[in-house]
């Protein structure tokens, strides 16, 4: 998305319009799918004036309206599918993780759903031919799990066609058994995956609003965001918002910030990854007390959920939970030192 003139919306002048760019506000499309109330605290204007410039803005964008199904199928032909590189974990996701939605992988600790992120944050670098997006990947990280080693392994971890055709991609020459090649392939991976390490709640919540403007200002270059991962989701939510006397506050911030992640998503085209805690249900007598947590809020908000679960050693069972266009299923894959693999 380029930055629109926005002087040409009504009611918004040189100044009006330098402070809505300056609060991230660049295009018709981001300033449509915003509330009145955060434009305005955003910005510095009235909220008056913040609504008739959300109004005008939709006329602009010509979205909020209703459409014919047969325009939602041809819109949608212009979703991406992330690929696994795992056959079966892309056949149960129709294809692969879908950009435009949120996909919230969750499972108990050591399941894998850090490794996960780290390989999406590799794969989302392919060329497309090979299953990737070609675009860079913003990184949340609030348990400190982001490892560029980790990130290193895997892609050297890669098949010897993708890695040769990754190469060819960027103008790298060598071959996968090019040491020095190798080096600088991985170099340049980790240049492209911007990681912040998100201190609270608040500050992820902020983070959450930089990724949309990072996401905006590479929009016209050659590698533009084309995954947001958050590491976990609901960590400090769970660690500050403690009691049943909390829960409200915290749904409320929870069910905010997960509106404001999805906003990147669908302005720019890009797949959303949210890792989720898990905890034990004591009142499940029979089947898998595991539960993920976040509620309805994160359980109504996620477009495809995904439950991982340990098996015998490396093996982890990748679950579909749930999905609005998808049957639930099951694929197998294996942890190992060079990433994601099949079984």
């Amino acid at each position: 998305m380029a930055d629109d003139d926005l002087e040409n919306l009504p009611g918004v002048g040189p100044a009006t319009a330098d402070k809505l760019m300056e609060a991230g506000y660049r295009t018709y499309e981001s300033i449509a799918v915003a509330s009145p109330s955060d434009l305005g605290s955003k910005a510095d204007i009235g909220e008056s004036t913040a609504n008739d410039v959300v109004l005008a803005a939709r006329d602009a964008a010509d979205i909020g309206g209703f459409e014919t199904g047969s325009t939602v199928l041809e819109r949608r032909q212009t979703i991406g599918k992330l690929s696994w590189q795992i056959p079966e974990a892309d056949d149960l996701l129709g294809g692969g993780l879908e950009t435009q939605s949120i996909t919230e992988v969750y499972g108990e600790f050591g399941a894998g759903k850090s490794q996960i992120t780290h390989q999406m944050a590799v794969n989302v670098q392919l060329p497309k031919e090979v299953g990737g997006l070609r675009g860079s990947c913003i990184f949340v990280d609030s348990e400190d799990t982001f490892r560029p080693e980790r990130i290193d392994d895997m892609v050297r971890g890669l098949d010897d066609e993708v890695i040769q055709a990754t190469m060819d991609d960027r103008e790298i020459e060598g071959s996968p058994g090019d040491d020095a090649a190798m080096e600088e392939l991985v170099d340049d991976f980790l240049d492209k995956i911007h990681v912040a390490k998100a201190f609270n709640s608040n500050h992820q919540m902020l983070l959450a609003e930089k990724a949309e403007e990072l996401a905006s200002e590479h929009t016209d270059t050659e590698w533009p965001v084309r995954l947001l991962c958050i590491d976990s989701l609901t960590a400090h939510f769970r660690a500050e918002y403690v009691g049943r006397g909390n829960l409200a506050d915290r749904q409320q911030k929870l069910n905010r910030h997960l509106h404001d992640i999805d906003r990147v998503g669908n302005l720019h085209n890009c797949v959303i990854v949210v890792t989720n805690q898990v905890s034990a249900n004591p009142d499940a007598f029979f089947g898998d007390p595991t539960q993920p947590i976040g509620g309805n809020i994160l359980g109504h908000k996620s477009t495809f959920r995904m439950y991982l679960r340990k098996s015998k050693g490396d093996k982890r069972i990748v679950r579909l939970v749930d999905a609005p266009n998808l049957p639930d299923g099951e694929a197998v894959m294996r942890v190992k030192n060079e990433g994601l693999k099949p079984e």
